[in-house]
């Protein structure tokens, strides 16, 4: 496939992967990109997988016909990128390996040796002429590891972008490119937000028209649109008006209650009402989604004296990814010594700029006249919110 005159697609698709890293679903596969810049040298940009070795030098092989390359470019260093360095280097024994200092020192731990006799180690500001075309290397470091370099072809005003920009998804496969971006992003990029922002920062000063990522398309049409997410994923900013109820439910009777205010908040003209069983869902498109609305809706049963696993591990899933500028409202159910509010609330306390609603629900085992009340009261506030938010007159504190 080409990318520009000079610039070769030489990735593979992958439909046999169920989970990616071990806990994505990933319904479509994925892809593994990589890319040739063909001048008067020449350029491999990243390997692919361990289980795609013969296939990806097979596509190497095609592309190159006589030619051997003289530079294997690689930024990142995680093993579905960077797995068959060392079987490039058996095949390719005249080539140099361009690469951070981080990124070599990772490779003697991955393969026995950092290819010390053939390595050139480059740093932020650093350039590399092919010929015609020049390549200047950006430092990214923890978007997602530490090792981090993308890079920019100054000729084609390509930016290959190492795991930024990725998406979940084989490029054989046609599917919306946000949703499985932003899953993507939010699961595996998202505690990073502010490095996210430092790199942005430097391409704005770049002239981009084609985005090169490690996974997922090639973006060259309305770049626009995919910086503007990232920088409002990056930024932790609300995505979208909506709200999220995410609930976990042992007999039922929670389960009913969150019906019942999904029904109530739509009845107002809530936007977006979204409503996620977290012991059915994929959870990490139940993390992409609170992440992508404006309100967050948790309500679970007491536990054990704590809350139900699945929701326990849905909000450390949201802490430790950075969760904030959000409003957050709890729904409790117990029989005997409800619970879970106050654990659900303790597990935010480190997180910061979160709005909890003045409104919490309790269901002492089931609906009741009470809860039902309760449940019309946080409606309102819900919905008065989001209209007072509309014309700026929101009165709720956030958590410093």
């Amino acid at each position: 496939m080409f990318i520009t005159d000079d610039i070769r697609y030489v990735g593979v698709n992958d439909h046999d992967v169920d989970l990616f890293e071990g806990q994505y679903t990933v319904k479509n596969g994925m892809s593994y990109n990589s890319y040739v810049i063909l001048d008067e040298k020449i350029a491999v940009m990243d390997t692919v997988d361990a289980h795609f070795t013969h296939q990806w030098l097979d596509n190497l092989q095609n592309t190159l016909g006589s030619r051997t390359p003289d530079y294997l470019i690689v930024q990142h260093m995680e093993p579905d990128h960077s797995a068959n360095i060392a079987n490039f280097m058996k095949l390719y024994q005249d080539t140099t390996i361009v690469s951070s200092a981080k990124a070599f020192a990772m490779m003697k731990q991955f393969f026995g040796t950092d290819f010390a006799d053939r390595q050139l180690v480059i740093r932020e500001g650093d350039t590399l002429s092919l010929g015609t075309h020049t390549l200047a290397f950006v430092a990214a470091p923890m978007v997602h590891w530490p090792e981090v370099m993308v890079t920019y072809d100054t000729r084609d005003k390509v930016l290959f972008s190492a795991d930024g920009f990725g998406k979940f998804g084989a490029l054989d496969v046609k599917e919306d490119w946000d949703d499985e971006a932003r899953r993507y992003y939010i699961g595996i990029v998202g505690k990073y937000g502010p490095q996210v922002q430092n790199l942005l920062k430097k391409a704005a000063g770049l002239d981009i028209q084609t985005i090169c990522p490690l996974h997922g398309p090639v973006l060259s049409e309305n770049l626009g649109h995919y910086l503007s997410l990232y920088n409002t994923w990056s930024s932790y900013t609300v995505e979208d008006d909506g709200i999220l109820i995410a609930y976990t439910s042992v007999y039922g009777n929670t389960r009913k209650a969150v019906e019942l205010l999904a029904d109530k908040l739509r009845s107002r003209g809530c936007p977006s009402v979204v409503v996620m069983d977290l012991a059915r869902c994929d959870m990490s498109e139940a993390v992409a989604n609170a992440f992508r609305y404006g309100k967050l809706v948790l309500a679970t049963t007491t536990y054990n004296a704590e809350i139900f696993p699945y929701m326990r591990n849905f909000i450390e899933h949201l802490t430790e990814r950075g969760f904030k500028n959000r409003t957050v409202a709890l729904v409790e159910n117990g029989s005997w010594a409800p619970m879970a509010t106050k654990v659900m609330h303790g597990m935010f306390e480190k997180s910061k700029s979160l709005t909890f609603t003045k409104t919490t629900v309790r269901l002492l085992s089931a609906l009741s006249e009470e809860s039902r009340g309760q449940i019309d009261e946080l409606a309102d506030e819900l919905c008065q919110d989001y209209l007072a938010q509309q014309d700026g007159t929101a009165d709720f504190e956030p958590i410093q």
